[in-house]
């Protein structure tokens, strides 16, 4: 493929503000975003989306617990699938309808994606990926005997973890592939994927989701890279990579290259959980051939793109 950027956005990228996650205000950001999207397509760029998202899977886990006496609760496999086909549609409508404000003819649609992964990866034996709300040491207790497992969150209260096993392979890759090279805008891997693993019968191969959730960076580097896209672009809350983040000395980084971005890395510099996928998704993506990679915020792609702020990485 040429010309074409494979573009992560965050889930939180939805709920700009935290006073106000409704689905109005998710719109309104949405639209924001897609705005910036809009302008890579009218530049030249095929793009491939991928999303987060942590916070509605948050809410649908609180809605779960609320209505449990009523209806049965949603296993996570199938809160991912989920999450994939509403935050889809939501992108997948604002862009078609910010492209055809601007007189473009361009297809946009939503895949809903697997992703393999290893049933033996050791984040199965020790899960640590924080799902759902905070709780009180009772209400734990109960979720344990359910047998979720349960950890004691820096004395903010109670919340459930899972396993984040590293993604292997896109399921849908040569969908995804035949979709952007037929001139399509695709949206996928959206959460980190579905999380599958797969098991043989005979000839027969058989995948099954497991409980877990995939880092939404990981997955869209692997992507990235198995799809040799010309740019993978993670957008994240903040316009550049920082050392020495939220301190006197903090460094803004424009351009690194990817062995100076392993040496920050190695030096401890980007936290769990935040920045550190985005770096290592990035790092992963340009071992395994990619050309460049970009991290911004949203609101900041244009100006990235024209090399006015943002980091550039190549390798």
């Amino acid at each position: 493929m040429s010309r074409t950027a494979l573009v992560a956005i965050g889930g939180n990228s939805l709920i700009v503000d935290k006073d106000n996650p409704d689905l109005p205000h998710q719109w309104d950001a949405v639209r924001e975003t897609c705005r910036h999207l809009a302008d890579m397509i009218e530049d030249g760029w095929r793009l491939i989306v991928t999303h987060g998202n942590g916070p509605q899977v948050g809410y649908i886990l609180r809605r779960n617990e609320l209505s449990a006496h009523e209806v049965h609760t949603t296993p996570l496999d199938i809160i991912v699938a989920d999450t994939q086909g509403s935050i889809g549609y939501m992108l997948q409508q604002a862009l078609s309808n910010e492209l055809f404000s601007r007189n473009y003819d361009v297809p946009v649609v939503s895949v809903v994606t697997q992703v393999i992964v290893n049933e033996d990866d050791p984040a199965f034996q020790s899960p640590s990926k924080p799902i759902g709300g905070f709780m009180t040491e009772a209400q734990a207790k109960l979720f344990e005997a359910q047998g979720w497992q349960v950890v004691e969150d820096a004395g903010r209260g109670w919340r459930r973890v899972v396993a984040s096993p590293k993604p292997i392979r896109i399921v849908e890759e040569q969908a995804i592939q035949q979709l952007v090279a037929a001139g399509g805008v695709v949206i996928a891997v959206g959460g980190g994927g579905i999380p599958v693993v797969q098991n043989r019968k005979g000839e027969l191969r058989e995948i099954q989701g497991v409980m877990a959730v995939i880092d939404k960076d990981w997955a869209s580097g692997l992507l990235a890279a198995q799809l040799q896209v010309d740019l993978l672009l993670i957008s994240t809350g903040v316009p550049q990579v920082a050392i020495h983040f939220n301190t006197p000395q903090q460094e803004d980084l424009g351009q690194v290259t990817a062995v100076q971005l392993k040496q920050y890395l190695d030096e401890g510099h980007f936290a769990p959980g935040s920045m550190r996928p985005k770096i290592e998704a990035v790092l992963d993506f340009l071992e395994k051939g990619g050309k460049q990679a970009l991290i911004t915020s949203p609101d900041n792609i244009g100006k990235a793109m024209r090399h006015e702020t943002g980091t550039w990485i190549k390798g």
